[in-house]
């Protein structure tokens, strides 16, 4: 059940970067405080400004009308799921995608966009902050670290997806509404000086609670910012962040929650495992446009198609079919492990109907279910939150830096007493494991299928090339990945507004 509405009032946007999605009908809904553009701000500009920021997270699934669902997006590149739908025709661009084929004219669209109209919400808020009145310093301090926050997760997902993307920290107010290409690592320098601002002791709580659910905490600041340092493998900060996982261990506000497949119920939203999910609710999106509301289509995208009812499915409801689960993936648990019923469905064949790269094997953890969209356009609405990052992913990254990385133990946490953790949760009578790296990484693939985390790990454990490429004809999967695909093409449109000018874009690596 939602335990609270965080304020979503879409508030003026001074500047967007180099698209027409965000067109009139995205500013409906104004607040009856808001600012002139780099006048005075009064506390209820400030909020509308980051309900704002925050509606962002709400967008994903349906982005600027395009399925690109964040974490299915992800996943789509990895060696857990295929693309599936209707044919390899169906969402083209996203069998492109998965197969290390896309091009400018069919990469991911709705995420650039939604993005970069983050970041520049996120900037409109940091700017009310700076001429805020009548505003307390606590608040103010906290409002500016969540504004920080927010932009540091939306640039980090265009950081991962394109690394050499536009930034920008004023509102594009004058012609020709454009910003400078920077380089992947001027972008991570860029999401780093934000995160040290949010990560700052004092300005936010280790833990949000009652009409704060949903709100940006400490301890989500300090899991970006390890898994930002991470990806980029900033040795120089290895230390750092593994004393930041061990400070939300010693904490004590987080544990995980014993029931590993109850975790993604309704009821079980803002569990003592969450540190940061999105607040999605049954209601409010339209076909007719991806720039309002607060469902997600995600259940509806990767549930089988045609599922029927009955005491053989319960309470699992159809959907598309797309990203069926690898069957590599549902072997790579072992027997009594409850993370593979907790991740995955099998489905005879009668209760469904098969579609494309078919495996029987359905992604649960995000899987329609009864009662979750229960109005308006219900494939848009279904109300299951995303669980951003969770306290498993705490203990797995200080796991990982310590036993993989060689960083010392530190606030005397213990590196295989976290992986004992791991493991204990996940069986009845569990078979401990020594915290090697081939360990390591296993639980992690493991515990986060459908979660968005697999391809990014293999790109930056330097695992990608080896365990992607593949020549699996059966399932019309035959690809080859090279490091340079990591990053996707910038889509056309932007390339082509640019070109002739100052800010002309370099399209990354070898697309076309």
């Amino acid at each position: 059940m939602k335990k609270y509405k965080y304020l979503v009032i879409v508030s003026f946007l001074a500047g967007t970067l180099l698209t027409t999605a965000c067109g009139d009908d995205f500013l409906t809904s104004s607040s009856t405080e808001k600012q002139e553009a780099g006048g005075s701000a009064t506390e209820g500009a400030i909020l509308s400004n980051l309900g704002s920021a925050y509606q962002i997270l709400l967008f994903d699934s349906y982005a600027d009308n395009n399925y690109n669902a964040v974490l299915l997006m992800s996943d789509l590149r990895s060696d857990d799921i295929y693309k599936g739908g209707g044919d390899a025709g169906d969402q083209g661009g996203l069998y492109k995608l998965s197969q290390f084929t896309s091009t400018a004219a069919e990469t991911l669209n709705g995420l650039w966009s939604i993005y970069f109209t983050g970041l520049a919400r996120c900037n409109n808020v940091i700017i009310a902050c700076d001429n805020a009145v009548n505003v307390s310093d606590a608040n103010l301090e906290k409002y500016k670290a969540e504004a920080h926050f927010l932009r540091a997760y939306y640039v980090h997902l265009l950081w991962k997806f394109w690394g050499n993307v536009p930034y920008f920290e004023e509102p594009l107010s004058t012609p020709p509404y454009m910003a400078k290409q920077l380089t992947a690592d001027e972008i991570y320098a860029k999401i780093m000086t934000d995160l040290d601002f949010a990560c700052t002791e004092g300005k936010l709580q280790m833990k949000t609670s009652g009409s704060n659910l949903g709100r940006v905490s400490r301890a989500a600041a300090l899991m970006l910012k390890a898994r930002v340092v991470m990806y980029q493998k900033d040795e120089s900060r290895y230390a750092e962040i593994t004393n930041d996982m061990a400070t939300i261990i010693k904490s004590q506000a987080f544990k995980l929650m014993p029931d590993f497949g109850a975790m993604w119920l309704d009821e079980n939203e803002f569990c003592d495992e969450s540190i940061f999910e999105t607040n999605q609710l049954p209601e409010g999106k339209t076909w007719a446009s991806g720039w309002q509301g607060y469902g997600t289509n995600l259940p509806a995208f990767i549930s089988p198609n045609s599922l029927k009812g009955g005491s053989e499915t319960g309470d699992f409801k159809g959907g598309w079919g797309f990203g069926p689960v690898r069957q590599a993936a549902y072997d790579m648990y072992e027997e009594g492990d409850a993370r593979r019923a907790g991740s995955i469905n099998m489905w005879d064949a009668s209760v469904y109907a098969p579609r494309f790269q078919d495996t029987g094997l359905f992604q649960a953890k995000y899987a329609g279910r009864v009662g979750y969209n229960p109005q308006g356009d219900t494939d848009l609405n279904y109300c299951n939150n995303l669980r951003l990052f969770r306290y498993a992913e705490t203990l797995l990254n200080y796991v990982e830096l310590v036993k993989m990385h060689g960083q010392a133990e530190v606030q005397g946490v213990d590196a295989q007493d976290c992986l004992d953790q791991i493991r204990k949760r996940a069986f009845v009578n569990p078979v401990l494991i020594p915290a090697t790296a081939e360990n390591i990484k296993l639980e992690r693939r493991r515990e986060f299928l459908g979660e968005g985390m697999r391809f990014w790990d293999l790109v930056r454990w330097g695992d990608a090339p080896t365990v992607l490429s593949e020549n699996d004809a059966a399932h019309n999967s035959v690809r080859s990945f090279e490091d340079w695909m990591k990053y996707l093409p910038i889509p056309q449109g932007e390339m082509e507004k640019t070109k002739g000018t100052e800010f002309a874009l370099v399209q990354n690596g070898q697309w076309k």
